[in-house]
């Protein structure tokens, strides 16, 4: 198992997603983060995949801390993983597509989660509402639908 990160930017009454161009859920919106390197904080991490998938510089203090996940694939134990997520605020720049994202803003009640992965519409509301979460999500043999979740 490994340790991840994942933020969303909030502004208003909106959230920015990334469409994501390569790699592990390609072709799916989702938060930016990934992989905790060797030697980094979570909040490390946090930062610098924020900026490597945005162009966004957020500063540490400014990461708000509202939950994690641990994600568990029984047909491929390797893509186990936990999910540590946060939301922003304040940053500095504006997004900017990547080699690996494609921002997009969108309103809250207009979330695309058809076109994300399968167990966002469960804890994303919540997390925007205000709440910590603390869960994990099981998915099945495909490796994309879901098989249990608990929040």
């Amino acid at each position: 198992m490994y340790s991840t990160t994942l933020c969303f930017l909030i502004r208003d009454n909106e959230i920015l997603l990334g469409m994501k161009k390569t790699g592990f859920g390609q072709g799916k919106y989702n938060g930016f983060g990934g992989k905790i390197k060797q030697g980094e904080t979570v909040l490390q991490a946090t930062v610098r995949e924020l900026e490597e998938e945005s162009g966004i510089l957020v500063e540490e203090e400014q990461l708000e801390h509202v939950g994690i996940l641990d994600f568990i694939f029984p047909a491929s134990p390797q893509l186990r993983h936990d999910v540590h997520i946060f939301l922003a605020r304040s940053w500095q720049g504006e997004p900017l597509e990547t080699e690996e994202m494609r921002p997009q803003w969108f309103l809250h009640s207009a979330i695309p989660y058809a076109q994300m992965w399968q167990d966002d519409i469960f804890w994303l509301p919540k997390v925007l509402a205000g709440e910590t979460i603390k869960g994990s999500v099981v998915f099945a043999e495909n490796n994309e639908d879901l098989s249990e979740i608990n929040i």
